[in-house]
């Protein structure tokens, strides 16, 4: 059984770990001034992180449904810290790149102590467990921003790399010394495991279905976060570093939202309770293009932040716990296809949000954001709800 102590271990951990995967994205403009290269090279750091996690995702995850979990947890840990510590002390771009390559894929284990954590809840607790853990993952997601920019001005980027590097080796060893061990029953050669990954896709619709809505909303998530920077520091709000780092912890409130909708998920209310984090989506970009410059247009904004965190945290938590009650031995490799699609979807509205900013300003980025989360409502209200989708 899982008590409240080992949940709540799982989801700082996984917080903790998924952080490291955006601490890069506001310290470029220092990263390249030390590492002698342009900022927009520098910008590739953040790409190949995000490469590295989704290769991590297809290649790394799916062990857990072969190795024992805590020996899997601990040692992919020891690598992530490994990985922090190469990138604090790099002294060239390609020897911080091939650091973030490293960081990308070890922290795609952040995505085993999911399916992990649901091994050892019980059954009429599991949506409350997922959704407690991916509070955790959600929350260091979003705190690692404005975490990575304050700390970088009091102490410089080197040591948002070589604190972060400090703070996983101690979970490392927390880990190994509270972590239950857990033996999956099926022993899959590591070949056999990965050709598995069509055929799941292919046997589960819901699957399908639920990592298509997370793609669409994760998406809209990745490009209004990537774009409000640019709007907060422009003349129509004029914010400093700092006050733009307070506008993202504010939006994290949303995200307060999951450990609830997992509860109501295990009561027969998932469905109800992702449909509310869609609308809630759809209310959020709604507000974005109405707002306009000065304080009425920053409240309006500070509120679509919270809403669309809420919206995609609330979706996610539902589609996780739909995706996890597919199989009891394949939950890892279900989890890492489901994460696969859902950061693809985040690394191509990324790239659309610079775009559009470029080419249409706010107005075609938030128009884009609202068309998507559309098609992530027309795509959950057209999902047939006989069997694990309707949860």
């Amino acid at each position: 059984m899982l008590g409240f102590w080992l949940t709540l271990l799982l989801a700082v951990g996984g917080g903790i770990v998924v952080a490291n995967l955006y601490y890069a994205q506001p310290l470029l403009a220092p990263i390249s001034e030390a590492l002698g290269i342009a900022p927009w090279a520098a910008g590739i750091a953040m790409t190949v992180t995000q490469v590295g996690y989704g290769i991590g995702l297809l290649l790394v995850v799916p062990l857990g449904d072969r190795f024992e979990n805590r020996r899997l947890i601990v040692a992919t840990l020891l690598v992530v810290a490994g990985s922090l510590l190469a990138a604090g002390l790099a002294a060239n771009a390609p020897l911080f790149l091939a650091a973030c390559f490293s960081i990308g894929v070890s922290a795609s284990v952040a995505q085993i102590l999911v399916p992990y954590a649901s091994h050892l809840a019980a059954p009429a607790d599991r949506g409350r467990v997922v959704g407690n853990v991916m509070s955790g993952v959600l929350l260091g997601m979003m705190l690692a921003r404005p975490v990575a920019s304050l700390m970088a001005d009091a102490h410089g980027w080197r040591a948002v790399f070589l604190g972060s590097c400090a703070v996983v080796t101690v979970l490392a060893l927390v880990m190994a010394l509270v972590v239950p061990r857990r033996t999956p029953s099926d022993g899959f050669r590591y070949r056999t495991l990965f050709r598995s990954l069509r055929a799941l896709l292919v046997d589960h619709p819901a699957l399908r279905r639920r990592a298509a809505i997370q793609f669409c909303l994760f998406g809209a998530f990745t490009l209004f976060w990537t774009v409000i920077p640019l709007l907060l520091a422009s003349s129509a709000f004029g914010m400093t570093q700092k006050g733009i780092a307070i506008f993202a912890l504010l939006g994290v409130t949303g995200a307060g939202a999951a450990p609830l909708v997992g509860w109501a998920s295990d009561r027969g209310w998932g469905r109800l309770g992702a449909l509310a984090g869609i609308l809630a989506s759809v209310v959020a970009f709604a507000l974005c293009l109405m707002a306009g410059a000065g304080h009425s247009g920053l409240v309006l904004l500070v509120v679509a932040g919270i809403l669309l965190d809420c919206g995609v945290a609330c979706s996610l938590v539902v589609g996780q716990r739909t995706i996890l009650t597919l199989g009891s031995e394949g939950r890892s490799r279900v989890n890492g296809l489901f994460f696969s699609i859902f950061y693809s979807g985040g690394a191509i509205g990324s790239a659309v949000g610079a775009w559009a900013m470029v080419v249409g300003g706010w107005t075609l980025a938030m128009g884009i954001g609202l068309a998507v989360v559309l098609v992530a409502f027309a795509l959950h209200v057209t999902e047939r709800t006989s069997g694990a989708s309707a949860h």
